[in-house]
């Protein structure tokens, strides 16, 4: 590969969170949603960033301590969900974020309940979607629950249970929407890897602690996830993936 510092002006302090294949015109029927590590959401418009200069554009304004967590690209129809790593999620339709311009803050997704809790990543679904969410933990535990657990809520709420978190499972790290047909790839901090088959993660409900699905060094502990695209994905799309790992503890 190449340094990214050969193709991107980058200042000293940034670093690239997430990398958004874009198909066809950039129009303005599709959306990015932006989403922070203090909870903070925002959808602006793909032609917004039709003339991207060398130095880049300004996507969104941050506050201070804030963080860029993930980004998505969306459409009419679809629902957000936003983790948080003390274990609660809020899903909302991504119409409940109003367009905004590149230099616009946001406005709030989700009401942290401390001071030391963040967003640790963001899904976006289908609003019928009937499939699964598979939620993973530090300390290497994880569960598939059913999306149609998550109920419909408003933006800027609390939130629900999405896993039961402890002292032996750990904090959240992300979640992902996935199919029984699907692998995932599980790294650790000190880069362990491990590729496992969705089909054989167990299905629980929210309030639950999930099953261990990665042994781990002392001192480890589990610091990305990433769904691999099933069989017919990569008949479809000829790509080997259908996300990068982009959800990285603060």
């Amino acid at each position: 590969g190449k340094a990214l510092i050969n193709l991107l002006q980058l200042k000293p302090d940034e670093k690239v969170r997430t990398a958004v294949r874009v198909e066809g015109e950039f129009d303005t029927e599709r959306y990015f949603l932006f989403s922070t590590k203090m909870g903070r959401v925002k959808r602006t418009a793909l032609d917004q960033f039709t003339n991207i200069r060398a130095n880049g554009l300004i996507a969104i304004n941050l506050n201070d301590g804030d963080e860029l967590v993930g980004v998505r690209l969306t459409h009419a129809g679809q629902h957000a969900i936003l983790a948080v790593r003390s274990g609660k999620s809020i899903r909302f339709p991504v119409e409940d974020a109003r367009s905004m311009g590149r230099s616009a803050a946001g406005v709030k997704g989700i009401e942290l309940g401390s001071a030391d809790d963040a967003v640790v990543s963001l899904v976006i679904v289908d609003a019928e979607d009937d499939g699964k969410l598979l939620c993973v933990t530090e300390r290497g535990y994880g569960k598939l629950t059913t999306l149609d657990e998550y109920r419909v809520q408003g933006r800027g709420g609390k939130g629900i249970i999405t896993i039961k978190t402890s002292s032996r499972n750990g904090s959240v790290v992300g979640q992902r929407p996935v199919d029984e047909t699907d692998e995932v790839m599980i790294i650790t901090r000190k880069g362990i890897v491990i590729r496992t088959s969705v089909e054989g993660i167990s299905t629980m409900g929210r309030n639950t602690q999930g099953v261990k699905l990665i042994n781990q060094d002392e001192g480890d502990v589990v610091s990305t996830i990433a769904r691999v695209a099933s069989v017919s994905d990569l008949e479809e799309d000829g790509d080997a993936s259908d996300e990068a790992p982009t959800d990285v503890p603060a």
